[in-house]
């Protein structure tokens, strides 16, 4: 079997990949970007990132039927369990990076950079939370 990889190193890449995206394929001009396509890329790259990072930290999967999707409310209510102050930050990083981003594909240059932060911070909360499994 394949050695799995430290999940919140894991999620930084996703981080830096969205900002790769960005930087090499959507084109900025002054305030906004060009291409939509590729600001929904980073979007969703981002919000991936930012779930790796929480299911490292999070029991969001044990009361999971077989076959049931996890839902944002599930990430919610497991984050508010450990720090309810993150729970608006994880509200935040799914309306600006996953709806705004990923589905909107926004072009307004702020709006973006304003998104990876908040995708930062839940980051770098999980690392701090992060115990490696034995």
């Amino acid at each position: 079997m394949a050695e799995l990889k430290h999940p919140i190193k894991e999620a930084e890449r996703y981080l830096l990949n969205a900002k790769q995206i960005l930087s090499e394929k959507a084109e900025k001009d002054g305030d906004y970007y060009n291409d939509r396509k590729y600001v929904k890329m980073a979007g969703n790259t981002a919000w991936n990132g930012v779930l790796v990072a929480l299911d490292a930290v999070l029991d969001v999967r044990k009361n999971l039927k077989k076959g049931q999707r996890i839902d944002i409310k599930d990430y919610q209510e497991a984050i508010s369990k450990k720090d309810k102050k993150m729970s608006r930050a994880l509200i935040g990083a799914y309306d600006s990076l996953h709806k705004s981003l990923g589905y909107d594909g926004n072009l307004r240059f702020k709006i973006v950079q304003d998104s990876l932060e908040q995708g930062q911070v839940l980051v770098s909360w999980a690392s701090k939370h992060y115990k490696e499994k034995d």
